[in-house]
């Protein structure tokens, strides 16, 4: 397993670990309840640095990320980021990603195209590849994965905590918005007003050298500590994001899922040429013939992955693609993929646990 440049810190804090996406990642700390409860009321550290970024470079960047990418990266202008996916070619999900406008493409004040795309950490070979397929024009790529760390501090007091750290105002960074400079003392630091939980907060993208991970990390528990901030692992993250609905890679998406049946028609744009654009353009006419939805389980039992979803006369209608006990709800949620005539609100569906059928009901995402 690879190792992120703060292992030691989490095990040294008693951290849980597993391997995630090859990387000996840490599970849970304190409890994944304290942890969410954490994030949601006041703030937490995740340590996503198996994250994969990508850095594209160029006159012909734009056009290479606008003919991989479902979402229109025209509209960003430097210091905005998009969420947006990469479609394969009979209209499935290669994967989701984040578009970072470093600098605008201007060649006639000089300037070149300079984008980061952050992809997830088990697809970054897979991404690389498929976007080099398309790169007709010679864009300059650099894949600088494993020397970029990612430390995501998250919940409605983050950025209160951090500011003192920074000249950079954070506090009224907005929404997929980013700025970059000196943070905690150490240079060419960005910061994003981004993240996988709905709790507010920033991401925190920087180069690890002259200790800068260290000192990093230090400096962010050294202020947060006395404010109640704690160090959270990848179990509460998987809670927090599905409060939300927030899809996973490998879950609830993969190459076989249209960002259409997703729910994630906002982020495919019919306005410019991409991969499999005359399939999902087809599917958005036609109508999809199954759809994620959430729901709430309205008897005991938790959902997971895999689990078969039925009609209340035990037919197959779906597959269970996330489930878990919401901490802040107290309540069994999920979400998967169900056919159409199905998806409805208040809709009710059942889950087959084990050789019960289970009721649920389909609920609004985020989940309330």
């Amino acid at each position: 397993m690879k190792n992120t440049p703060f292992t030691g810190k989490h095990m040294a804090l008693g951290a849980k670990m597993a391997e995630f996406a090859g990387y000996n990642m840490p599970i849970s700390y304190s409890g994944i309840n304290d942890e969410h409860a954490a994030v949601r009321k006041n703030a937490g550290v995740f340590d996503v640095s198996h994250m994969g970024e990508f850095i594209l470079k160029g006159e012909n960047a734009l056009d290479l990320i606008q003919r991989v990418t479902s979402n229109d990266a025209a509209k960003l202008k430097a210091g905005q980021a998009q969420y947006s996916c990469l479609p394969n070619e009979q209209g499935g999900i290669v994967d989701d990603l984040l578009v970072y406008c470093i600098e605008e493409n201007n060649p006639p004040a000089g300037r070149a195209g300079v984008y980061m795309l952050v992809v997830n950490a088990s697809n970054i070979e897979k991404d690389r590849t498929w976007i080099q397929k398309y790169n007709h024009n010679n864009t300059e790529t650099h894949n600088i994965s494993d020397k970029t760390c990612l430390l995501a501090v998250q919940g409605p007091n983050a950025t209160k905590i951090l500011q003192p750290l920074t000249e950079m105002d954070i506090l009224n960074l907005k929404y997929y918005t980013f700025v970059k400079g000196k943070f905690a003392g150490m240079d060419n630091v960005l910061i994003s007003a981004t993240g996988y939980t709905g709790a507010g907060g920033v991401e925190i993208y920087f180069e690890n050298k002259d200790g800068a991970a260290d000192k990093i990390w230090e400096t962010i528990f050294a202020a947060g500590g006395p404010q109640g901030l704690k160090p959270a692992g990848l179990a509460a993250r998987d809670t927090l994001r599905l409060e939300m609905g927030f899809c996973l890679y490998g879950n609830d998406i993969d190459d076989t899922t249209s960002p259409l049946e997703a729910g994630l028609g906002w982020i495919t744009k019919f306005t410019k040429d991409f991969t499999a654009k005359e399939i999902l353009a087809k599917q958005k006419a036609e109508g999809v013939q199954r759809k994620l939805v959430g729901f709430e389980m309205a008897e005991k039992g938790i959902p997971r992955h895999g689990y078969e979803i039925t009609s209340a006369k035990g037919e197959p209608i779906g597959r269970v693609t996330s489930g878990t006990q919401s901490p802040s709800l107290g309540k069994a949620i999920g979400m998967g993929y169900v056919r159409t005539s199905f998806a409805a609100i208040g809709t009710d569906i059942y889950i087959r646990v084990r050789d019960k059928q289970l009721k649920a009901r389909v609920a609004k995402i985020p989940f309330a």
